[in-house]
């Protein structure tokens, strides 16, 4: 079975390195990008199963590129996972009203990130196939 791709769309290089140590350590696929338009670029090559998304994103925000995404046919199935340090009342909401399939609040529990972040990967059906 292929290890889940996973692209991290995230300006903090020290975010990032938690990020990609954690998840890599769990054995994901990763790429990362440091802001939306490249982020664009590599979506369309490397098709990830899964964009954790920084919302806080220079040029464009990561609630308007996650809407870009989700608007586009060729990405819309693509999982997104707002990846922020936006943890008031309401701000999950916010962010599933606009398009996020799921939230993930930093600073990060680093013992259950990974199993996190691993709970929004879909499953193929042919994985779940009984005898």
């Amino acid at each position: 079975m292929k290890p889940p791709r996973v692209l991290i769309v995230d300006d903090n290089p020290m975010n990032l390195e938690l990020t990609m140590f954690l998840l890599g350590a769990a054995g994901f696929a990763l790429e990362s990008a440091p802001e939306a338009v490249g982020a664009a670029a590599q979506i369309m090559v490397s098709r990830p199963d899964l964009i954790l998304m920084d919302i806080q994103l220079p040029i464009m925000d990561g609630l308007a590129f996650t809407q870009q995404l989700k608007a586009d046919p060729k990405t819309q199935q693509i999982v997104v996972v707002a990846f922020t340090s936006y943890a008031m009342r309401g701000d999950e909401a916010r962010m599933r009203a606009a398009g996020c399939d799921g939230y993930i609040a930093k600073p990060i529990d680093i013992a259950s990130f990974a199993a996190k972040v691993r709970s929004y990967i879909p499953t193929v059906a042919s994985e779940t196939t009984t005898a």
